[in-house]
């Protein structure tokens, strides 16, 4: 039996595109902003790829009727004059050797489509409550770096020093390897939450990078919460902190 299933609804004709990498991890940054992005652009779904990588359950909709876990792919034309991939989806492999092996998989399908460059969109996990998310870098060249950190992206050195794990790190490697222009972009974040303020500020660079202009509003809306929620946190840090000085 196959160990990868790939159930085409259309084959796009592409030219140079882009591939947008937005799985779920650290807060779902890379997620909540690729999905905004691509949903804001009406992207369409022209792929469902399904793996024994996957965790090994179905999800129901509200009819109850099933979708056994996989990923998408999505694309959209002519912006900012170019066109662009996104891989969508709710998980990632559940192994090592499947995270490789699916990211290899992957790659090859829109390889086939001539990308000119590779994004991976996560999180960078603190630990702590962040009041203005920063957004950080890691890239195959300097080149890139140059560019993004026109577009407000920063670069501390040699960090993350544990790396970057899972999807967005493993596209960006072989992104070298296959000698394309990639970088992994992430949001700063707690990671206790989904995220939408950092998403928010990671969306900031990716609409520079795009050269596109999109309504914010529901994004900002849900960030309002999430200051709303930091400050809740920090109040209960305080009150502990007192506890703990007069105990």
């Amino acid at each position: 039996m196959e160990k990868t299933i790939v159930i085409y609804d259309s084959r796009p004709s592409l030219k140079d595109p882009l591939f947008i990498e937005c799985l779920p991890g650290i807060g779902n940054v890379g997620k909540t902003a690729g999905d905004f992005i691509a949903d804001s652009l009406n992207a369409e779904r022209f792929a469902t790829i399904y793996s024994e990588h996957f965790p090994p359950q179905v999800l129901l909709d509200d009819d109850n009727i099933v979708e056994l876990a996989n990923n998408q792919l999505w694309y959209v034309k002519d912006v900012g004059g170019r066109d662009i991939i996104f891989l969508r989806g709710d998980c990632q492999g559940s192994t090592q050797e499947g995270q490789f092996e699916l990211c290899v998989e992957i790659l090859n399908i829109v390889m086939g489509y001539g990308i000119s460059g590779i994004i991976t969109l996560g999180g960078y996990g603190t630990g702590q409550m962040v009041d203005v998310p920063r957004i950080f870098g890691a890239v195959t060249d300097l080149k890139i770096k140059k560019e993004y950190k026109g577009y407000g992206v920063e670069f501390p050195p040699g960090d993350p020093a544990a790396g970057i794990i899972g999807a967005s790190g493993v596209f960006v490697g072989l992104g070298k390897v296959h000698g394309i222009p990639s970088i992994c972009i992430m949001g700063e974040t707690s990671g206790y939450f989904v995220d939408h303020k950092s998403a928010m500020a990671m969306v900031g660079v990716l609409m520079k990078k795009l050269d596109v202009e999109l309504d914010l509003t529901d994004l900002q809306d849900k960030s309002e919460k999430i200051d709303e929620l930091t400050a809740k946190v920090k109040e209960i840090d305080g009150r502990n902190q007192d506890l703990g000085y007069i105990g």
